[in-house]
């Protein structure tokens, strides 16, 4: 009987390991895409800080082109809805939905304030069907309007975004880009 309950210890500690190792697979995924591993808190939530960020609290630096730095605060609650804000204004005609557009980008997750993706960083562009569902709802939506040359800031709430976690962003976090319009076509070609 010793010898079982041995076994069953020594079972229980390897299933341990095996969920472990899992989840350091879905990290690692996302890191085969170009993507920093995220990282895994197992601590609780922050307790809420009683107000709501605005665009105005996340700090940006860098221009247009540029990989930019994203600083996000600790004195105050991720916002629950979508907010954009310019940062440079760029030129020309708003995007639309049904337009192919070209966008550099740099992402940091607001539970961990880390970079875990960034275009800049690949020296490639991304391209989307705009309005089209190919992406997140928060870039859907919060890139509705933006010029070819624009800088724009992106407060996405969890609901917009990767909801309950995928591609290795944890379950309800609220992401940050700063984007940058590096073609909007005139037409919807």
């Amino acid at each position: 009987m010793r010898t079982f309950g041995k076994i069953v210890v020594i079972g229980a500690g390897v299933l341990a390991l095996a969920a472990c190792g899992e989840k350091q697979n879905t990290a690692g995924s996302a890191q085969t895409s170009g993507a920093a591993p995220a990282s895994a808190s197992s601590s609780a939530p922050a307790a809420p800080k009683g107000k709501e960020c605005t665009a105005e609290d996340v700090k940006t630096t860098g221009k247009f082109g540029e990989a930019p730095t994203i600083t996000i605060p600790d004195d105050c609650d991720p916002p629950k809805k979508l907010i954009t804000k310019d940062l440079e204004p760029g030129t020309g005609e708003g995007a639309k939905s049904g337009q192919r557009l070209k966008m550099n980008y740099s992402l940091v997750t607001w539970s961990n304030k880390q970079k875990l993706d960034s275009s800049f960083d690949r020296g490639e562009p991304f391209e989307l069907p705009l309005g089209a569902g190919k992406v997140i709802q928060g870039w859907d939506q919060g890139l509705q309007g933006i010029k070819q040359g624009a800088r724009r800031l992106l407060i996405i709430p969890p609901d917009l975004g990767y909801g309950q976690g995928d591609r290795g962003i944890a379950p309800n976090e609220t992401l940050v880009f700063v984007t940058d319009a590096v073609s909007v076509p005139t037409d919807k070609g």
